[in-house]
């Protein structure tokens, strides 16, 4: 009998194409997706160890799955919390039949069949995935991060960075399929591409991104780091891709706090920049993040938070309270934020910049955009990233998978109407 598989994907894009990855291996190996989770003869959940609330929702849901899961049913757990606690989390979910993290050659199944998560001192990288079923797919270029920043432990269970060789990365995207009309490249810190591979180093991501550019419209690229911003790769983004669209990772805007983050810049390097960028490319769009409550933040630092937050009028911010993780510089710091100041103060942010980005989108009305439209009804323009922001209603006779001019009609907080 044939055996059927879900898996269920928490966290970041990034986990996404670790789990287009895992399916590529199931679907090689004879299994056959399930109808529903409670249809599966093997159920797979990637979690995510970001921060508290992302690993509470990966425990919550894999107790949900075990539950739920028929008998005989076989439930692994994989992705980030593996990675990172394993034996742990083994010990403490006997729900669990297997905890197994990415890169480690695990054998699933019974007598009836069986299948391997990952191929003896193979990376998840390079494996191959499904074509794509959506009009675009996310890529990932490089696993793992080189930094240090005083917040994060990805690093102390991803690794250090490993970029993919050009080659690689192409055949991937061609291999997804002619109907993918957008790529959107990810990595822990895409903008240092290349920088671990000799003869390839600095400023590698630029000629990355024209060559995926070559073979799509559009190409989108989720988390730069600020400091790695260059000249070209500005240029190459504006001009050249497609999508005029930053997603910078700034964190704060307090040059005394980023630093106890271990963290280059500060918010008037980063005004300039933005604005430069405005000044270049009047089409740009922008979305962020910050955190809130870092050990040491003062209301001085909150108030230059919130300054900034008015003055740069990015389209999109998303705002966490500091979580605090074992085994990072933060975790023993000093002047530690009580978790009713991080709401407040989250709160007060939230609110504003909402207000932002209702204004920056109202501002879109009367004006005319080309859409890729995702599934009947639903579109977006370069300012879009897909399952981050908002969207752009359209007519329900666009064809999925087509870039239309449309024009915007009306706003309604973060989406809009077109016709």
């Amino acid at each position: 009998m044939t055996r059927r598989y879900w898996v269920e994907t928490l966290g970041c894009p990034k986990n996404q194409v670790d789990s287009d990855k895992l399916v590529g291996t199931l679907l090689a190996d004879g299994l056959v997706p399930a109808a529903s989770a409670d249809e599966a003869d093997l159920v797979v959940v990637n979690t995510c160890a970001f921060i508290e609330a992302a690993r509470q929702e990966s425990i919550d849901t894999v107790l949900a799955l075990s539950d739920g899961r028929r008998e005989g049913a076989q439930l692994v757990v994989t992705g980030c919390m593996a990675e990172r606690y394993g034996d742990e989390l083994a010990e403490a979910m006997p729900e669990v039949d297997l905890v197994a993290g990415f890169g480690v050659p695990v054998t699933l199944g019974t007598k009836a069949g069986a299948s391997t998560l990952a191929p003896p001192d193979m990376d998840l990288l390079n494996l191959p995935r499904p074509r794509s079923s959506a009009p675009w797919a996310y890529v990932k270029i490089a696993e793992g991060c080189d930094r240090s920043c005083g917040f994060c432990a990805i690093p102390s269970f991803r690794g250090p960075q490993r970029s993919r060789s050009v080659d690689e990365i192409l055949a991937e995207v061609e291999a997804l399929g002619d109907g993918v009309q957008e790529i959107v490249l990810v990595a822990q810190d895409l903008a240092s591409y290349g920088k671990d591979v000799p003869g390839m180093g600095a400023g590698s991501i630029v000629p990355l991104v024209r060559a995926v550019s070559a073979r799509v419209a559009r190409t989108r690229l989720l988390y730069l780091y600020p400091s790695d911003l260059s000249d070209e790769l500005i240029d190459v983004i504006g001009a050249e891709s497609g999508v005029p669209y930053w997603d910078l990772s700034l964190q704060h805007v307090s040059k005394p706090l980023l630093r106890r983050m271990r963290r280059w810049g500060d918010g008037e390097r980063f005004l300039r920049r933005i604005h430069d960028i405005k000044r270049r490319y009047p089409d740009a769009a922008f979305r962020s993040n910050f955190i809130v409550g870092y050990p040491g933040e003062t209301e001085a630092d909150h108030d230059l938070l919130l300054r900034f937050v008015q003055e740069a009028e990015l389209d999109w911010v998303g705002f966490f309270s500091y979580s605090r993780e074992d085994g990072t510089h933060a975790a023993d710091l000093d002047g530690q934020v009580p978790a009713g100041l991080m709401q407040e103060r989250l709160l007060e942010l939230g609110e504003m910049q909402d207000d932002i980005t209702s204004a920056r989108r109202r501002d879109l009305v009367g004006s005319t955009m080309e859409v890729l439209v995702d599934r009947t009804g639903t579109g977006r323009s370069h300012r879009e990233a897909p399952e981050i922001d908002g969207i752009v209603n359209v007519p329900a006779e666009l064809a999925v998978g087509g870039l239309h001019k449309v024009t915007v009609t009306a706003a309604y907080g973060p989406d809009l109407v077109a016709e």
